[in-house]
């Protein structure tokens, strides 16, 4: 806890999704490396602008998704190139952090750990699953090894619980809170709950739950909103991408408004509840 709250100062930090355009190799790459460095910083500052504590770098729109072992080099060059860039463009005293999907972890610490960024988020952290793009083995051991060697301790690894867009048939007899237990066990910095599906809601008692099961850091990754917020208070941070986007699609372009109402909201909930 106390590694997250050396770049989270506050509670309910909010974590502003980037999901940068499709990268060189990817299916819907439109061949302009330029507009997609351009395009990432843009919504950097939109995120600076409208008050946010923290961004988080995904590409998002390589779809379909491959897995570490099939993961080019262009991927992981391209993602430094972008984070680098972002870092520049937004102050020191906020955190950014890295996702490279589909549980390509390692790649995610190398770029951070190039870009000058505070975390990653990680799949298949503790416990094996199936997701869309196949089986993803546990992969705490290598993953915090590798940190290790690459002088990254300072690097936090937050880790999805129970990863939305995949079958748990295989961990079914593992609850929710075990998986919790044996994050922390392993050595996790935070752990992250979400719904079923992007931009779907967290069970609120999945939340519950895992805040008494654990000592770690909590975030919800997936399906908060304005009107939702309010039910999720006692999260450590909020990861949020498709609600500050046009019509709440995550492949739509940010909307600044969104932001800012969002933010005022938050602030008001915060300050009712000190009194």
């Amino acid at each position: 806890m106390m590694k997250f709250h050396r770049y989270f100062k506050k509670g309910n930090s909010v974590i502003g999704m980037i999901h940068v355009d499709g990268l060189p190799g990817a299916p819907k790459y439109n061949g302009n490396t330029l507009d997609i460095v351009k395009n990432a910083m843009k919504d950097a500052e939109i995120y600076l602008e409208s008050g946010v504590d923290a961004v988080l770098v995904e590409n998002m729109h390589d779809v379909p998704y491959i897995r570490s072992k099939d993961l080019m080099p262009e991927t992981t060059a391209m993602m430094t190139r972008i984070c680098t860039e972002i870092r520049k463009t937004l102050p020191n005293c906020m955190p950014c952090g890295v996702q490279v999907l589909a549980g390509c972890n390692k790649e995610a610490l190398a770029v951070a750990q190039a870009a000058n960024f505070q975390f990653i988020r990680a799949e298949g952290f503790v416990f094996s699953h199936i997701a869309d793009e196949g089986f993803i083995d546990g992969s705490a051991g290598n993953l915090l090894r590798y940190r290790k060697k690459i002088g990254a301790d300072d690097i936090l690894i937050f880790t999805d619980l129970k990863k939305k867009h995949s079958s748990h048939a295989i961990t079914s007899d593992i609850s929710l809170t075990e998986t919790a237990k044996a994050a922390e066990f392993f050595l996790s910095d935070g752990i992250v709950i979400t719904g079923f599906a992007t931009g779907c809601p967290a069970n609120k008692k999945d939340l519950k739950d895992v805040r008494q099961a654990s000592n770690l850091p909590v975030l919800i990754g997936s399906g908060i909103t304005i009107d939702n917020v309010q039910s999720y208070l006692t999260a450590d941070a909020f990861i949020i991408g498709s609600h500050f986007k046009i019509d709440g699609k995550w492949e739509n372009p940010i909307q600044m408004q969104s932001i800012k109402d969002f933010m005022q909201k938050l602030k008001h909930l915060q300050s009712v509840n000190l009194q």
